[in-house]
């Protein structure tokens, strides 16, 4: 059956469209616009027997702007219901989320199928009462909408830092408010244990605290020495905080690691290891080698925290991890490799498949499915489970293709922990760089896949690791504006070629945020920088969300306050130099003072390809590697560019034949997050790009010493092309985070002299 609703308000403002769209955000499928306006009475009319915890809901995100009133029997509006027949099957789906929104000048129309699909209309209605303020009249109009994808969603790590009960329900506030239904709650991992289990207290007496906590960047190793827990939710806060979501809309997906990132459970039950301990909860950030031990007591024992998960969350999906499970335990275990044996497995990526496969047939059993990182495809992909995609696409691809649900949830487009800004100018953060313009050019559906097995993708998630977020200000500000253009390109109306647009309506929406008092953040208005190449080598364009012209900025390094000339067009850097730019507005600096240093060589500029392009740390692509910017290591923001267990292969054009003795290029290390320095590098030259030759081999002991900053001395070279090849750590050895997984390589600007 569909229900119908009607609603009158008052409080709508007078705001014309910008560009001819409304400023909602995300945008609806399809909006008509109609003869005449909507005439605000001075109270909000209630008619007809309209869902009462939605319509609560309603009535108190409008809070004190309004009256509220029921009409009475006889009164000027009548609650009418229409009962159409309700598909069934997919399409059935589908409508649960749709929804209809008709104004006239007389009323406001709603229709459903659904309570949902109602919410998400009062979301609307909610927006459209932010834009039309001061009494003025809406305009007619009607709105038709419904979803794309059937997951949207955000993660939530509340193990690395915790957050109240309190904070977890304004977090799902956000959610609710830009139509995302899926809130991923991760609730285990090896820096705590944040969840109550009544057959296993130690899990919180012990697990749910650590001695200290890293601080600052990773590289510094340093800790605050305090300290952390025991933080924890007991069971009623559990089950609160699932009805709270629950009367939104919003499900809520819990996780609960495994194999790996166990260090906090191991720590309460180390029995549950592969070898004794003793174990105690990560202080440090990263991956840790011990994980659980595949035997039957570890498996009763999960079986028995899944029995008492799977009674707190109603969600068809348990999201079990299954991510960053080193092999090192396993293949030292005994009994391991005795059970490899035993069940005919291939290795230790067939061990972990076997340990998913069990787990998911015990959660199958209770008549739920599993969702894991696109690790749990090692060594086959367990029947019935979904995989959610972070490595990159990949994961979702080949999920897809075999007929297995996935949710896209790339690290390059939806890792929420990622700069937004210039990373100089933002608070510490994860690293890579992720600023709201690229959020919403994701399409989650990758272009490899037909139109048969695009409909295994599920949706879209963006994911907030809360390594260097101490408090809930901070998850404020790195969730926003970026949560709004993963609710439009969840919704599927985003549109790439319209961000400016996008942005616009952003703008507007942060008067909501800050009526909310909510710490977003405000990198849109500073001052983006980017490299091009020029005629003469490279040079600095300048934008911001205001205007440009009126950017000022100088080259020498010197406050743009004073002396500073104003942005035209794309600055020319003709030599090595610091520019420093801000935004003014009569006179008055009105953003953060942006700050880029250029190291100039002969490559600057130049054009370069790379044989195997990165994917999560790619900002910018392979001309990051000749833009004349050295990266920062305790910032790993756009400047770098990283590549997992991949070679880095680059060919630059140096246009014609160059003289020159000296290459020079940069690696990093950072074994915490898997970052290894590169083994070895060959440099070649050629003046046809077919022959090239070998002019110099360094190896590891020559990297080492170096850290990571080579310049190499390659002798009097004259050639029009320079070919340079790093290799990959490649995988992980024993006794480091991460071990027998593939390393990540780092590498930032290629120059000569």
């Amino acid at each position: 059956m569909i229900r119908t609703f009607l609603v009158l308000f008052v409080l709508i403002s007078n705001m014309i469209f910008a560009q001819n769209k409304l400023n909602l955000i995300p945008y609806p499928q399809k909006v008509q616009l109609l003869q005449g306006e909507f005439a605000i009475p001075k109270a909000f009319v209630l008619s007809g027997d309209l869902p009462k915890e939605e319509t609560e809901y309603f009535k108190k995100r409008i809070g004190s702007q309004v009256e509220f009133q029921y009409a009475k029997k006889g009164g000027e509006i009548h609650l009418t219901n229409s009962i159409i027949p309700q598909a069934s099957g997919t399409d059935s789906e589908q409508k649960k989320e749709y929804y209809s929104i008709e104004i006239s000048p007389k009323q406001i129309h709603i229709k459903s199928y659904t309570k949902q699909g109602y919410f998400l209309a009062l979301q609307t209605l909610i927006q459209l009462i932010e834009q039309y303020k001061e009494g003025k009249n809406i305009p007619a109009m009607k709105i038709e909408d419904q979803p794309k994808f059937a997951w949207r969603g955000m993660h939530l790590d509340v193990c690395r830092h915790f957050f109240t009960v309190d904070e977890v329900k304004q977090y799902i506030d956000y959610l609710a408010m830009y139509k995302l239904n899926t809130f991923h709650w991760h609730l285990t991992d090896d820096q705590g244990w944040r969840i109550e289990i009544k057959k296993y207290p130690k899990l919180t007496q012990i697990g749910s605290k650590r001695k200290e906590s890293m601080i600052g960047a990773y590289v510094d190793n340093t800790f605050d020495g305090k300290p952390y827990g025991p933080y924890f939710y007991t069971q009623e806060q559990i089950k609160d905080v699932v009805k709270y979501a629950q009367d939104r809309h919003i499900t809520v997906v819990p996780e609960i690691e495994m194999p790996g990132h166990a260090l906090a459970a191991l720590s309460a039950y180390p029995e549950l290891a592969c070898t004794k301990g003793s174990f105690e909860p990560a202080t440090k950030w990263g991956v840790f080698d011990d994980v659980f031990c595949p035997k039957d007591e570890t498996f009763t024992f999960l079986e028995n925290v899944l029995d008492e998960v799977i009674q707190l969350f109603p969600s068809r999906y348990i999201h079990i991890g299954g991510d960053e499970c080193p092999k090192t335990r396993w293949k030292e275990c005994a009994h391991c490799q005795e059970l490899i044996k035993k069940n005919n497995l291939k290795d230790e990526h067939g061990l972990q498949s076997y340990f998913i496969h069990r787990i998911e047939k015990y959660v199958n059993s209770k008549g739920r499915k599993i969702i894991g990182w696109d690790e749990i495809l090692e060594g086959g992909l367990a029947p019935n489970a979904a995989v959610m995609s972070w490595t990159g696409v990949n994961g979702g691809i080949e999920a897809a293709k075999s007929k297995h649900f996935a949710v896209m949830t790339p690290g390059a487009y939806c890792y929420f922990d990622h700069y937004q800004g210039d990373p100089q100018s933002e608070p510490n953060a994860f690293g890579g760089f992720t600023p709201l313009e690229k959020v919403y050019s994701y399409n989650p559906i990758p272009s490899e896949l037909n139109a048969e097995q695009s409909q295994y993708i599920m949706g879209v998630q963006a994911n907030l690791w809360t390594e260097y977020i101490l408090d809930f200000k901070q998850v404020q500000y790195m969730i926003f504006p970026r949560l709004m253009a993963l609710s439009e390109v969840g919704w599927g109306t985003s549109d790439p070629k319209n961000y400016k647009e996008f942005e616009n309506r952003v703008i507007n929406q942060f008067k909501v945020l800050d009526g909310m008092k909510v710490n977003y953040a405000r990198s849109i208005y500073n001052i983006t920088g980017k490299v091009i190449p020029s005629n003469n080598g490279i040079a600095y364009e300048l934008s911001t969300s205001q205007n440009s012209n009126s950017i000022r900025y100088t080259l020498d390094g010197t406050d743009p306050s004073i002396n500073s000339k104003t942005y035209q067009t794309a600055v020319e850097i003709p030599n090595s130099l610091t520019i420093k730019s801000a935004y003014f507005e009569e006179g008055q600096l009105k953003s953060a003072v942006s700050t880029q240093q250029f190291i100039i060589s002969k490559t600057t500029g130049k054009k370069i390809t790379l044989e195997q392009p990165s994917e999560n740390y790619s900002f910018g692509g392979a001309f990051t590697l000749v833009d004349g910017i050295i990266g920062n290591v305790k910032k790993l923001g756009k400047t770098w560019l990283g590549f997992q267990g991949k070679d880095v292969v680059a060919t630059i054009d140096l246009g014609q034949k160059t003289t020159f003795s000296e290459v020079y290029f940069n690696t990093l290390e950072n074994k915490g997050s898997w970052i290894h320095l590169a083994k070895s590098a060959k440099i070649f030259v050629s003046d046809d790009n077919k022959n090239f030759k070998l002019i110099k081999e360094i190896g590891t002991p020559e990297i080492q010493k170096a850290g990571g900053k080579i310049k190499v001395n390659v002798g009097t070279q004259n050639a029009k092309y320079l070919k340079v090849t790093i290799e990959n750590a490649g995988i992980i050895p024993a006794g480091n985070p991460g071990a027998d997984s593939k390393a990540w390589l780092f590498v930032d600007e290629i120059g000569v002299n």
